[in-house]
């Protein structure tokens, strides 16, 4: 990679340093999601156990385990804390932008422009940012995507064999990262190749043994996931076996049609998930021009990358908007080599917007919250006003072709420190769990039993570093338990007009009240709802 090179990643690569410091400042690892990975990941620490992972004392087959690892690796390191498992995405987004750079310059040899502006657009949209900074396994996947598309680049420019074997192990990493989702995102550009090779020096190449080299990588990359499953599934028995090997796919197909959502639903989500690009009239304009212009390979191979996975994601009922994450490098790419031909228009539209919600941020703070927000803190004036002159200087700048693109990027960076600063900042204590895992462990030390009313997500395990499991109850089943055990205490979740009752420790929590009850607390709680 030469200079221009990392010349181009600097601005990329400080938006992205900007966004993760404003996370780590602004919330904590949240409830439910990132509080139960890093908890398993402190079960594998109490237990040294590096094969079969556990959730609050039991097997959790879920999600395969090189997330874990790589949280158990820093801690080895650095020793436990919070802040590592927190850094890992951002350091799979740095290296995705790494990775977008190499991608584009194979694509585009003699345009470094478009390489440019693909690290600009994918290093400042919304999705892609707001995923680097949470410890969640998307970035960390897309990672692993872009290796294995570079693997075909390569098998396609230089040697079939040396890129293939880079695909091979980016499916086998991926596997470990996030199951076999990746052969959706692998496969599909993979088996077009006739089509985005078309018109080149390489389209009469030998497709069988392309083919077969893609079987091949298939095969490999099942070889590196089952240098983990099949130990695994010995040491952790039939049931866990069983999850592993087929649990996790069939799970996997029950859930994408749980939950329904209608095929068009990404499509009004994407304005917002790629702002500020989606939003800016001049990308639609190139977009309109490719008809008249052409494909050349590059963004054939684009098409080709992001369509039909797009497409598969749109046709499964179920739906997540990180699901999307990896296809945001080659959303950069298409759109980076689209922009090399210079636009006029500048950011007058995203600034409006910017500068809408910067009012509407201003407002709330001086008047307070509406309605069932009212009892919320309200967000500070200041991240408004930063938003509003920053949308009116970025206008300005953005005049001058040169600054175009960077000024949109900016703004679009701007924009979500903005949101975490104004929105998660003043939310923030309703996902911070430390306080109520603390007594729970201080509970535990002192021999007491805790017990959890309704389903538990392991989100005290590793803020109160517990070495217990604490009992997951349905609330007809906690009577039966506090008999039992008449000096447990049971963590119950009361709404807020119920904010009055007895108990021993209560904190604000996703909108209503955790609370720590003893056994006569919790019978006096239970007894007055059945009243209701």
């Amino acid at each position: 990679m030469n200079g221009n090179s990392f010349k181009s990643l600097i601005g990329p690569v400080l938006i992205l340093a900007l966004l993760t410091l404003t996370a780590f400042m602004v919330r904590p690892l949240t409830p439910i999601d990132e509080t139960r990975y890093a908890s398993v990941a402190w079960e594998m620490w109490l237990r040294d156990e590096y094969l079969v992972l556990y959730k609050n004392g039991e097997p959790y087959s879920h999600k395969p385990p090189l997330m874990f690892w790589l949280y158990n690796l820093g801690w080895a390191f650095f020793g436990v804390n919070e802040w590592w498992p927190r850094l890992v995405s951002p350091l799979f987004s740095l290296g995705g932008l790494f990775l977008t750079m190499d991608i584009a310059r194979r694509l585009w040899p003699d345009d470094v422009d478009a390489g440019r502006n693909a690290l600009w657009i994918l290093g400042s949209s919304l999705l892609w940012l707001v995923f680097s900074t949470v410890a969640m396994f998307d970035v960390m996947l897309a990672f692993f995507v872009l290796l294995g598309v570079r693997g075909l680049l390569i098998a396609a420019d230089e040697s079939v064999k040396r890129g293939f074997t880079w695909m091979a192990l980016a499916i086998g990493l991926g596997v470990l990262a996030k199951g076999p989702v990746i052969l959706l995102h692998l496969l599909p550009v993979a088996l077009l190749a006739p089509w985005w090779l078309q018109n080149s020096n390489l389209a009469g190449q030998n497709w069988k043994r392309w083919y077969g080299a893609i079987l091949l990588a298939v095969l490999g990359g099942a070889a590196i996931a089952l240098a983990w499953a099949i130990p695994a599934a010995i040491h952790g028995g039939e049931e866990y076996r069983n999850a592993i090997f087929w649990g996790q796919t069939a799970n996997r197909m029950v859930d994408s049609f749980a939950h329904k959502r209608p095929f068009w639903w990404y499509l009004p989500l994407l304005p917002l998930l790629l702002f500020p690009w989606l939003v800016w009239p001049g990308l639609w304009k190139r977009f309109g021009a490719v008809k008249s212009e052409g494909l050349d390979r590059g963004l054939r191979f684009c098409l080709a990358w992001a369509v039909p996975v797009f497409v598969s994601f749109s046709l499964i009922s179920g739906k997540q908007v990180q699901y999307l994450v990896p296809l945001l490098p080659a959303f950069a790419l298409f759109s980076g080599r689209l922009l090399t031909r210079s636009t006029r228009d500048g950011i007058l539209f995203p600034a409006i917007l910017s500068g809408g919600f910067a009012a509407i941020l201003i407002f709330y703070a001086i008047d307070g919250l509406p309605g069932k927000f009212s009892s919320w803190e309200n967000p500070p004036a200041w991240p408004g006003v930063v938003l509003l002159a920053s949308a009116f200087g970025l206008f300005l700048s953005a005049r001058y072709p040169v600054w175009r693109l960077p000024s949109i990027a900016l703004l679009g960076a701007i924009f979500l420190a903005v949101m975490q600063v104004s929105v998660l900042g003043s939310l923030g204590r309703i996902y911070e769990v430390q306080p109520i895992a603390q007594k729970i462990r201080a509970l535990q030390d002192r021999g007491v039993p805790v017990a959890n009313e309704g389903t538990y997500h392991a989100q005290f395990q590793f803020h109160g570093r517990l070495e217990q499991s604490i009992a997951q109850l349905t609330r007809n089943e906690i009577p039966g338990w506090i008999e039992k055990h008449p000096d447990g205490v049971v963590v119950m979740y009361v709404k807020q007009k119920d904010a009055g009752v007895q108990v021993l420790f209560s904190q604000p929590y996703r909108g209503g009240q955790a609370a720590l009850m003893n056994a006569d607390q919790a019978r006096a709680y239970l007894a007055a709802r059945l009243k209701e």
